[in-house]
Formats: structure tokens, C-alpha cells, sequence
């Protein structure tokens, strides 16, 4: 008897005994898992990635590199560049169209303006996702608990057609409804805990970006006074 009811506690015939409504459940939440975790390997690299060209090409400039040298090198298209890369291009680039403009104010406020459209352009590109993964963890719970609710539902509707009800009788039902509940967050911790962690990543490249345009603007503005 010990036996019979071990089997049928066993992880792989509670899913495949489980009802029609809970599989779905369970494997939409094996979908959303799959593909949080895709994303979140994926991102780990391109911010990993973002932040390393980041203190590459800040090493250099403030190194005290010609301008005109990390401009071509921004520019190589056999070079893949970092965004703090492309921000400077962008304004490097507009500020030497606009050169020899005698309204400097103008100059810097275009120079500007390119860094600025860049800049959102980078940071759209790095937050993609993100929104997904705060999507999986905030919404994976609750559809693990539906298909909690929906299997403790079938089991004590078993029940009322039986005279008498032992505790084998309702533990693989509840078991099976449980499962979803673990699926749920099984696809929801690592997805938070990803998303907190690579928005703050995010946030500090921005600061970082931000800082720097600041910095370039002043490096610039100096540059056309003389």
C-alpha cells in the first residue's frame, strides 16, 4: 500500500495525472520560464559587455586621446563600438559639422540635441526585456495559483462521491496542485531577481552616460573658444 501511494506521489505521474486545466497551466509557466531564462542569460551578456566598452572608452578619453582619432575608431564599421561610444560620435560628429557656425550656443545646443537622441536610443536598447522579466515575476505567481485553486477544486469534488476519504485519497490531488504553485515561482524568483538587478546595472550605465555628455559638452564648448 506504502508503496502504491509513493508511486503515485511521484513528481512525473502527478504532472501527467494532473487535470487538462493545470497542464495548461503548467505548461505555460514552462514556456514563460524557458523564455525568462533566455532573457536573462542574454542580458547578462550585453550589459556585461556594455559596462566593459564603457570603462574601456572612458579609460582612453580621459587619457587625454585626440578627438578626432576615437571619432574615426567610433565610426569603424569592422569595430563594434560600446553606446558611450556611439553617444560620442553622435556629438562629436554634430559638433564638427557645425564648426564654423560663429553662434556657439547654437553649436552646443545641436551637439547636444544628437547626444541626447543617441543616448535614449542606447537606453532603449539595453532595457529591452526588462519589461518582460518585471512581467514574469509579478504575474507567474498568480498563474500557478490558479492552477493551485483549480486542482484542490477537482480534489474535494472527488471527494464528495466517496463514502469515506483518507488521506491517500486527497494528497495526490492537493500534491498536484502545489506543483503549479512551485512552477509559478520557480519562473517568477529568478525573473525578479534578474530584473532588480539589471535595471540598477541600467540605471548606473545611464548616470554614467549622462555624466559623461555633461562632460564632452564642456570639453567641446572649451574647444570652440579658442
Amino acid at each position: 500500500m506504502n508503496t502504491t501511494v509513493t508511486q503515485d506521489m511521484s513528481f512525473l505521474h502527478l504532472i501527467t495525472g494532473a487535470s487538462l486545466p493545470v497542464q495548461l497551466v503548467m505548461l505555460i509557466l514552462t514556456m514563460i520560464s524557458f523564455l525568462s531564462w533566455w532573457h536573462i542569460f542574454r542580458k547578462l551578456f550585453v550589459i556585461r559587455r556594455e559596462i566593459n566598452k564603457t570603462d574601456e572608452f572612458e579609460d582612453i578619453f580621459w587619457r587625454g586621446g585626440d578627438l578626432y582619432s576615437l571619432y574615426q575608431r567610433a565610426n569603424n564599421s569592422r569595430y563594434e563600438s560600446g553606446s558611450l561610444e556611439r553617444i560620442f560620435a553622435a556629438g562629436f560628429g554634430e559638433f564638427n559639422k557645425h564648426s564654423e557656425d560663429a553662434d556657439t550656443e547654437v553649436v552646443m545646443e545641436s551637439t547636444r540635441r544628437a547626444m541626447r537622441a543617441t543616448y535614449q536610443r542606447e537606453m532603449d536598447r539595453l532595457e529591452s526585456h526588462l519589461s518582460f522579466l518585471a512581467t514574469v515575476g509579478s504575474v507567474s505567481p498568480y498563474v500557478g495559483l490558479l492552477g493551485t485553486v483549480w486542482g484542490i477544486m477537482n480534489s474535494f469534488r472527488s471527494l464528495s462521491s466517496m463514502t469515506q476519504a483518507t488521506i491517500a485519497h486527497v494528497a495526490p490531488g492537493i500534491a498536484e496542485a502545489l506543483i503549479a504553485t512551485a512552477m509559478g515561482l520557480f519562473a517568477a524568483i529568478p525573473a525578479v531577481v534578474a530584473y532588480n538587478r539589471y535595471a540598477t546595472a541600467t540605471d548606473r550605465l545611464a548616470t554614467r552616460f549622462e555624466s559623461f555628455m555633461e562632460e564632452l559638452s564642456n570639453v567641446l564648448q572649451r574647444r570652440s573658444f579658442r
